[in-house]
C-alpha cells in the first residue's frame, strides 16, 4: 500500500501526454468552425458577404476582415459565446482560419507573392454599450463595448509579435519567440542553456534582441473619456487607455465620439519611484486598459446613445409635429419654461439648437452652419439658467465658466506622456463639443488672450495647433452660447459703449447679440414675482399641469437630433432675392416707408451679418423639416436679427464694433487718436480730465474722446498708472 501513499503515483506523465493532444484537437475543431463560417455564412439572397469581402480586401492589399458577432451567433451560438468569454485565444484562431481561407480564395497568386499575409479580424456588435464605470474585475479578459470621446492619440509605434534573441557569449540564437498581444512584453531568460564542452558557463542575463530578425506591427495608444451624459453630478470624468494595432491605427482623432469593442485587459504597474517608497509598490496590483478589436466612429458627431436610437413610431411623430403651423412657437415656449419672458431670446436659442447647414465649397473652403449667440447685460436675469438648460437639451453640450477656462482648456493642449515621454495632444471643450454646443458663462471674466484663442474656432470651426513639433488641425464644429456682464456690474445707460469690454473681432463673430436689462416695471414685476412663487411652490410635482403645447426635455432632445441628422435646407430663389434686397437697403440705410437716406442713422452691416441671417433662416426651415428656406423664414430671421444685434447697435451699445459705425464717426475717431499720439510724448503721464477739456474746447464730442481712450487702453497704447487720479501713460 506504500505506492498509494506516494503522491508521485497520481502525478504521472501519462496525464500530461493525454491532455496535450485533446487540447490540440479541440483548437483545430474550433478553427475549422471559423473557416466554415467564413466560407458558408450568407444572407437571405445567398450573399456570401464574408467570403467575398475577404477576397476583395486581399486583392486590394487591405489585409483585414470586419465581422459582426451577431452573424457568428446566428451561425453557431457556442462559437460566439467563446468569442465573448475567451476572446484572446479564439481571436487568434479566427485570424489563422481567415488566413487559410484567404490562401484558398486567392490561389493561384502572381509570382513573388507565394507567402500569404496575416489577416486581422475586426469585430463589431449591435449590442447596447455598457458604461465605463461598470467595468469591474469580473470583465477582465472578456469582450466589452463602451462609448466615449477620444481625447488624445499617440503617434504610430512598432511592437514585435515574434522576436529572435542571441546570447552575447556563445552566439546561440533562439528564433521566433512569440510575444503576447497588447501592452504585454516578453521576459528574456536569465540563463543561457547551451552547454559546450571545455567552455565556461555563460554569465547571467546574456541574451539580447536581434531587431532585424523581429516581426513587428504598428500600434497606437488612445485615451478614451466617458461621455458627459454618464458622469454623475460632482464626479470627475474617467479615462481608460486603449491599444490599437495594425489597421485600427489612425482611424480616429481627438474629439471623435466612438463606440469601442475590445478586450478588457490588465497590465503590470510600473515600479514605484524611490520617493514613494517600496512599501507602496504592491505585488499583484494591476492597472486596466482596453485592447481594441473594433471601433465605430460617429462621423456626424451626434453619437449620444440616449437620443440617437429613434424608433419608427417616434419618426412618424416627428414628421407630424414638423407639419404643424405653430411648431416654431411650440419649441420656443418649451425652452426653459420655468424662466419667465425672454420670448425672442428663447426663439434665438431654438435656432441655435437646430443650426443652419454647413456647406463645403468646390474650392475646398467651408461655410459654418452653427449659430453663435451672446447674452450681455445685468446680473440676476437668468442668463446662466438659460445656458444650463441648453446644456441639458442639446444632444452634445459642454458647459464651462470663463474664469476657470484657459485657452488650452477651450481649444487643445500639447502635453508630455509620463510613460513614453512623447508629446501627445488632448482636445479641449470646443473639440469635445464637436457637433454640439459650448456654453461659456462669465464670458467677460476671461482673459483677453484666452478669448482671442477661440476666434478661429468660432468662425472657421477648426483649431490649429503648432507646438512642440506637432502641427495639426482639429475640428470644432460647435455653436457658442456665451453670457457676460457689463464692466460696471449693472448696465449703465449713460455710459453707452463703455459697458462692453469686448474687442470688435470677437463681437462680429456672434450672429445675435442680446442686451438683457433688468428694467423696473410694476406690472411686469408683479407678473414675474407671481411666476417665481408658482415655480417654488410647485417644485417637485409632476408636469401634469404644464402649459398646453410644452414639449418634454427628452422629446426636444430627440427631435433636435433627428432634424440635425436628416435635414440640410438651403435658401430658395425667392428668399435669396428678398434677402439680397433687404441687405442692400440695410447697408444704405434706406427703408421701404422712408426713402430719405440719413447717413448719420445708417448702421451698415457686413457680410458676416448677412451670413448670420442666412443661417437663422435655414435653422427655421430645419425645425419644420423643409428642404428650402422660404420668404417667411427670411422675414423671421431678419426680425430676430433686428431685435438683437441691430437694436443693440442702433442704441449705441455696440458702436465701435465691426460694421456698426458710420464712416463719418470713424473718420472723427481716427482724427482724435492721431492728435492724441502727436500731442504727448512716449512715457508722459496726463490726467484724463485735462485731455477731455482740451478736446471739448476744439468742438469734439466728449463721448468720442472717451471711446478713443478706451480703445487705446484695450490695445495697450495707454496704461493705467494711478486709478484714482485717472492718469494714463502713452506707450
Amino acid at each position: 500500500m506504500e505506492g498509494f501513499d506516494d503522491p508521485g503515483t497520481y502525478y504521472s506523465s501519462n496525464f500530461a501526454q493525454e491532455d496535450t493532444p485533446n487540447d490540440q484537437i479541440n483548437l483545430q475543431a474550433i478553427k475549422k468552425q471559423f473557416k466554415e463560417f467564413i466560407r458558408q455564412y450568407h444572407t437571405d439572397n445567398f450573399n456570401y458577404k464574408y467570403r467575398d469581402n475577404l477576397k476583395r480586401n486581399y486583392n486590394l492589399r487591405q489585409y483585414y476582415l470586419e465581422v459582426n458577432i451577431e452573424d457568428v451567433g446566428s451561425f453557431d451560438e457556442n462559437l460566439a459565446d467563446k468569442l465573448y468569454k475567451q476572446p484572446t485565444d479564439h481571436l487568434m484562431l479566427f485570424e489563422e482560419a481567415a488566413k487559410e481561407v484567404a490562401d484558398e480564395l486567392t490561389a493561384p497568386r502572381p509570382e513573388g507573392e507565394e507567402k500569404v499575409e496575416d489577416i486581422q479580424i475586426m469585430l463589431s456588435s449591435d449590442a447596447n454599450p455598457s458604461d465605463l464605470r461598470s467595468l469591474r474585475s469580473e470583465v477582465v479578459s472578456r469582450l466589452a463595448k463602451i462609448p466615449g470621446i477620444v481625447i488624445s492619440a499617440s503617434g504610430i509605434k512598432a511592437k514585435a509579435t515574434k522576436i529572435s534573441i542571441q546570447c552575447r557569449t556563445c552566439s546561440d540564437i533562439i528564433p521566433n519567440l512569440p510575444v503576447k498581444p497588447g501592452l504585454e512584453g516578453y521576459l528574456l531568460p536569465r540563463k543561457c542553456n547551451t552547454e559546450q564542452a571545455g567552455r565556461p558557463k555563460c554569465p547571467m542575463d546574456p541574451y539580447f534582441i536581434m531587431p532585424d530578425k523581429c516581426h513587428c506591427v504598428d500600434f497606437q495608444i488612445l485615451k478614451l473619456q466617458e461621455l458627459p451624459d454618464g458622469i454623475p453630478q460632482g464626479e470627475i470624468p474617467r479615462h481608460i487607455t486603449m491599444y490599437c494595432d495594425r489597421y485600427l491605427c489612425e482611424r480616429v482623432v481627438p474629439g471623435n465620439r466612438v463606440q469601442v469593442l475590445g478586450i478588457f485587459c490588465i497590465k503590470k504597474i510600473n515600479r514605484a519611484s524611490r520617493k514613494e517608497g517600496r512599501e507602496k509598490a504592491l505585488t499583484g496590483v494591476r492597472t486596466s486598459y482596453m485592447r481594441v478589436v473594433g471601433i465605430q466612429l460617429d462621423s456626424e458627431g451626434l453619437g449620444s446613445s440616449a437620443c440617437s436610437i429613434i424608433s419608427s413610431e417616434e419618426e412618424n411623430t416627428f414628421r407630424r409635429l414638423s407639419a404643424l403651423p405653430n411648431i416654431y412657437d411650440k419649441i420656443a415656449t418649451s425652452i426653459a419654461p420655468s424662466i419667465y419672458g425672454f420670448e425672442d431670446i428663447k426663439r434665438a436659442i431654438a435656432c441655435l439648437l437646430f443650426g443652419g447647414s454647413r456647406k463645403r465649397l468646390p474650392d475646398g473652403l467651408t461655410r459654418r452652419g452653427d449659430i453663435n449667440i451672446l447674452l450681455l447685460g445685468d446680473p440676476g436675469t437668468a442668463k446662466s439658467q438659460l445656458l444650463k438648460f441648453v446644456e441639458k437639451v442639446s444632444p452634445i453640450a459642454v458647459y464651462t465658466s470663463g474664469k476657470g477656462s484657459s485657452a488650452a482648456g477651450l481649444t487643445a493642449s500639447v502635453m508630455r506622456d509620463p510613460a513614453t515621454r512623447n508629446f501627445v495632444m488632448e482636445g479641449g471643450a470646443m473639440v469635445l463639443a464637436d457637433g454640439g454646443v459650448v456654453c461659456i458663462d462669465e464670458f467677460d471674466k476671461m482673459r483677453e488672450d484666452d478669448r482671442v484663442a477661440i476666434h478661429e474656432a468660432m468662425e472657421q470651426q477648426t483649431i490649429s495647433i503648432a507646438k512642440a513639433g506637432i502641427t495639426t488641425t482639429l475640428n470644432s464644429r460647435c455653436s457658442v452660447l456665451a453670457a457676460a456682464n457689463s464692466i460696471f456690474g449693472r448696465w449703465d445707460e449713460t455710459k453707452g459703449e463703455e459697458n462692453i469690454d469686448f474687442l470688435p473681432t470677437i463681437l462680429s463673430r456672434f450672429d445675435m447679440i442680446f442686451i438683457v436689462k433688468d428694467e423696473h416695471d410694476k406690472k411686469r414685476d408683479m407678473t414675474l414675482a407671481k411666476h417665481i412663487m408658482g415655480v417654488h411652490m410647485n417644485a417637485g410635482e409632476t408636469a401634469k399641469d404644464s402649459k398646453d403645447g410644452e414639449l418634454s426635455l427628452e422629446f426636444i432632445k430627440k427631435y433636435i437630433n433627428y432634424c440635425r441628422r436628416h435635414c440640410g435646407p438651403r435658401l430658395n430663389h425667392d428668399a435669396a432675392e428678398k434677402l439680397k434686397r433687404r441687405y442692400v437697403m440695410m447697408r444704405t440705410g434706406t427703408n421701404q416707408h422712408d426713402k430719405e437716406c440719413d447717413k448719420k442713422s445708417s448702421i451698415p452691416i457686413t457680410v458676416r451679418q448677412l451670413e448670420a441671417v442666412i443661417r437663422i433662416s435655414e435653422s427655421l426651415a430645419k425645425m419644420q423639416l423643409q428642404p428650402f428656406a422660404t420668404e417667411t423664414h427670411v422675414d423671421e430671421a431678419l426680425r430676430l436679427f433686428k431685435v438683437s444685434t441691430l437694436d443693440a447697435a442702433m442704441s449705441g451699445n455696440l458702436s465701435g464694433a465691426e460694421g456698426f459705425i458710420t464712416e463719418e464717426d470713424h473718420e472723427m475717431l481716427v482724427r482724435v487718436e492721431k492728435q492724441l499720439k502727436r500731442r504727448f510724448a512716449i512715457g508722459t503721464q496726463v490726467s484724463q480730465s485735462v485731455i477731455v477739456q482740451d478736446f471739448v474746447q476744439q468742438q469734439y464730442p466728449e463721448g468720442a474722446i472717451l471711446k478713443v481712450i478706451q480703445a487705446m487702453i484695450r490695445r495697450g497704447q495707454l496704461q493705467h498708472r494711478m486709478q484714482r487720479k485717472l492718469l494714463y501713460r502713452i506707450s
